[in-house]
Formats: structure tokens, sequence, C-alpha cells
């Protein structure tokens, strides 16, 4: 599952993928993350370990990167009921496809030689499900666990509500599929506590909740418990969601959180140290993670005309006027309001490793941001990486003129634009002419 919080608006559920790993979605139907990014996303595995420390009960079990370490966890767990969950920093595991021809990122098993095997067919494999695109994300890691009866499936969620500007409890009794198509085809199956965020959740909302969840008198005690664990974790930890699918109760009668899903506040990196050391950069965009470094917003797309621009409302326009003629944006990069010349150059050394970018448009409207700063920038980058791409700049707003001047005399073949609209013809038009 997503982040659900993502998918917040105004304390009503909406589709999953209308905002992401939150996202959003121009007028000309281009996709890609919302900026800034509000949460660190770890694995399954690692979000486990958290809440095990915290004291919440999961299901027995460890992480392996080869699959002797796979043999070996499923031995010291004492069982031949075993499941081997491939790690991806993606949903849709369960109906995924490995390169290896294996269906499925999810695999009961009934031996440790068993979990070895399918260990083996999923580390080092890329898995494709509808959630990571046609490349699929290469699995390096998977979770060995022991495979519990359960009675009874709920679904349990603590997140930020926008309406409230608090947590949220978000629970069903229907646990265990997609909180989505449940929230869609019957609301009334939502139950949704906001939360007092000083206070955390009253002995009455948790008696609420665990008789909405449809569980038995004798096992709200062990409700409250977890409940009150899950709140502890997600304030002391910084969260923006904790979502438990399936929150479960065992044949033996526990209370269980059997899959984990945890995203961090990005601001909170500074105090949380440990958990954002977590962070598997490998899932992710080479690009983005230069990105980052720089404090820059950057998303790749599918396009060949590379963006620069200040501004999130800003990127999105260019990217629509872009398409309006005729051309495909390669990506959403926003440098912000006060941007130095260091920043201005890396952004164009991201957009030029972009081996299907052919033409790079700028469009900078300078408040903050100093518009010879953005030059100077240009400037430096582009000799320092010798673009030989055309290089189109609409540049508007403090010290335009300075700038212009600086781009005049570095003798450099770019592309100048009055306007947004001039930019982006001349832009697609400079791709025609090569």
């Amino acid at each position: 599952n997503r982040d659900l919080s993502t998918r917040m608006l105004v304390g009503s559920i909406i589709p999953r993928g209308a905002i992401r790993t939150s996202r959003c979605e121009t007028a000309h139907s281009h996709r890609f993350n919302s900026v800034p990014r509000r949460r660190l996303n770890v694995h399954e595995f690692q979000s486990q370990d958290i809440m095990r420390g915290m004291g919440v009960t999961v299901p027995p079990g460890g992480s392996a990167k080869t699959p002797e370490e796979a043999e070996s966890v499923a031995k010291s767990l004492n069982t031949n009921d075993l499941i081997v969950k491939a790690q991806i920093l993606a949903g849709g595991r369960g109906l995924g496809t490995f390169d290896s021809g294996l269906k499925g990122g999810v695999h009961p098993c009934n031996s440790p030689q068993e979990a070895k095997e399918i260990a083996a067919k999923m580390l080092g494999h890329t898995l494709v499900t509808k959630q990571t695109g046609i490349k699929g994300l290469k699995v390096a890691t998977v979770l060995v666990a022991k495979r519990l009866a359960i009675k009874k499936e709920t679904y349990f969620a603590i997140l930020l509500d926008r309406a409230s500007q608090g947590p949220m409890i978000i629970a069903s009794s229907k646990g265990g599929v997609d909180i989505e198509k449940v929230a869609a085809e019957d609301p009334s199956a939502i139950i949704k506590e906001r939360i007092d965020v000083f206070k955390g959740p009253t002995p009455q909302q948790i008696k609420n909740i665990a008789q909405g969840l449809g569980f038995s008198s004798h096992l709200f005690s062990q409700v409250e418990e977890q409940v009150s664990k899950l709140y502890s974790l997600f304030k002391e930890k910084d969260a923006t969601m904790v979502e438990v699918n399936p929150f479960v109760e065992t044949a033996d009668g526990q209370i269980m959180c059997m899959d984990a899903k945890i995203n961090f506040d990005d601001n909170s990196a500074f105090r949380q140290k440990e958990t954002f050391a977590m962070e598997d950069k490998t899932q992710k965009d080479s690009r983005e993670v230069d990105a980052a470094k720089f404090d820059l917003n950057y998303i790749g797309l599918d396009g060949n005309i590379g963006c620069l621009v200040n501004g999130a409302g800003l990127a999105m326009a260019t990217m629509d006027i872009i398409k309006l003629y005729g051309g495909e944006p390669a990506n959403f990069l926003d440098i912000g309001g006060g941007a130095t010349t260091d920043q201005v150059r890396e952004a164009i050394k991201i957009l030029t490793k972009d081996k299907r970018v052919t033409a790079l448009l700028v469009n900078i409207f300078g408040g903050i941001m100093k518009c010879d700063t953005v030059a100077e920038g240009l400037i430096a980058a582009a000799k320092e990486v010798k673009v030989q791409i055309p290089l189109v700049v609409r540049l508007q707003g403090t010290n335009v003129e300075r700038a212009k001047q600086i781009m005049k005399e570095s003798g450099m073949k770019i592309i100048t634009a009055d306007d947004l609209d001039d930019a982006a013809k001349k832009a697609v038009e400079s791709l025609k002419n090569k």
C-alpha cells in the first residue's frame, strides 16, 4: 500500500495515485511526485524492526540478503510454516512478476530449504508490479517470517489529517484488502477518529475502534495496548503515517500487526538520524538522489526537453505549454526561490545526464531568486559539461538586464525568449531544426 496519509483531502480518502508516493497531475496527464517531499519511505522489514523496538507485536522473522541467510533465518524460527516476502519500496508485490520467471513477490514456504530456494529466485532479480512501472525494482533483501493462522483481518492506520491539522486514526473491519476500494464501495466500513496530538487516543476512542473493528470484548485490552504503542511510535518517531494492513487476531487470540508500512517526516531527519540512516537509495532514481544533495526538487519523466524552473506552479505551467506546442517535458525540476549559482550549475548537470534530453528550457521568474545568479550558474555549468544541445532561456524579474548582459558576453549559443509562450515554442522548434 502506498502512503495513505498523502491520499487524505479534508478527511476523505481519495483514489490511489491521485497524490503520491504523493502524486500530482497536470492538465495534460503528466504524473510526477509533488514537492517538497514530506516523508522518508522504508522497507517493510525495517518498519517491523521499528515496531518491535517500540513494543508493538509483529510476527517473528528477520531480513536476509542471500539465500543462505534466508535459510538461516527460517531455521531460527523453529517452524515449517514460513513466508518469504520480497522487499521493494512499492506495493502490489503479491501480484508482481520477477525477471527470473517467478510469479509473485510473497510466497508461503513449508521448509527452510524451500525458503532458501524462493529467496534465490527473488534476490538480485527485478520485480515488476503495478506500482513500479515496466522497469521494476531490483530486490536486494527478503523478509522471512513465521506464517501464522489468522482468525480475523482488519485495517488500522494513523496519519496526518489535513482538515484537523493533526493525527487521525483510520480503521476498518475489512482488512487485508485494498482500503481505497473499501472506502469507495462501502464508506460506512471506514472508521475515523481525530486524535489530540498532546493527549493521544482516549480510552473511549480506542473502545470505539475495537468495537468498530469487530473484536470481542475480551480482546479490548490488547487492542488498547497495541493502539497506544502504535501512537507512541507515530509521535516519537516523527511519522507521517503508520499503516497496518492487516491488523489481525491470530488463531491463538493475539492482536498482531502483520504487515507494516511507516513513513517519516523529512523535516525530522536532524533528530531521527538512526531512522533516516535506513533509507535505501538504490530504490530511487539516481538523479533524484543527486538532486536531493543540493536541495533541488527533481522528478524524471519520459520526454526530451529538460526543464529548469523556480517554483512548482511555474514548473507545471512550463510542462503544460511545452506539451501544448507538441513537445514532451523530460522532467520536473524546481530549484526553489533562493537557489545559488552552485545549485543552478548542479541542476544543469543533472539534466544533461539524461541521454534522452535533446534540448533545455530554463524558465525563471526572479523575485528572491536573482536572474544574474541563474545566468552565472547556467554559463558555468554549460562550460563545465560542454552543453551541445539547444539551450533556451527565459528570464524575468530581479537583475534581468544584468543577466542578459552576462549571457551575451559569455559568447555561448543561448536562445533567449521574452515570455514563457515564446520559450516553449523555441524549445520545441529547436528539436525540429536539429
